[in-house]
């Protein structure tokens, strides 16, 4: 019996492989996709460094390709899968956004929304995270390795 081609581990398995082209671009490895109606409408990864722009995180990028896929503003009926834990600034971004549901692999221990005291998402998005978290933390750590 194989893996269903409409299950978070799916969707999360496409995010990864983004957070994989981020890392052979030299980016810092996250990867994000963004699911309407069990299809993918929008991918992306991190590309800060070749957009010299430091809100060119995966799921800014993400989620501005699934608006325009979308025609709209709202994300209410999407999901966001991103192999790290989003920041106070995406976080702010799916806030607005009105996410439906955010699935995420690795904790960010350092600038993750969950650090934040005050809640940042919007009140009806739906979180689930763990998903994938070893094979997302091992990407990030051969890519933090490779640098040293």
């Amino acid at each position: 019996m194989g893996l269903s081609i409409h299950s978070d581990e799916h969707f999360m398995k496409q995010a990864l492989k983004q957070a994989e082209i981020a890392f052979d671009k030299g980016e810092v490895p996250v990867g994000a996709v963004v699911v309407a109606e069990n299809r993918i409408i929008a991918k992306a990864y991190n590309m800060t460094e070749q957009l010299t722009d430091v809100t060119a995180h995966a799921e800014m990028l993400a989620i501005t390709a699934a608006f325009d896929s979308l025609g709209g503003k709202y994300l209410n009926e999407c999901t966001l899968y991103v192999t790290l834990e989003p920041c106070v600034m995406c976080a702010g971004a799916l806030y607005w956004g009105q996410l439906g549901k955010l699935v995420y692999g690795a904790n960010d221990e350092k600038r993750g929304y969950s650090l934040h005291p005050k809640k940042i998402l919007h009140p009806r998005t739906e979180v689930s995270s763990d998903l994938l978290k070893l094979e997302s933390e091992q990407l990030l750590k051969q890519f933090f390795a490779r640098l040293r």
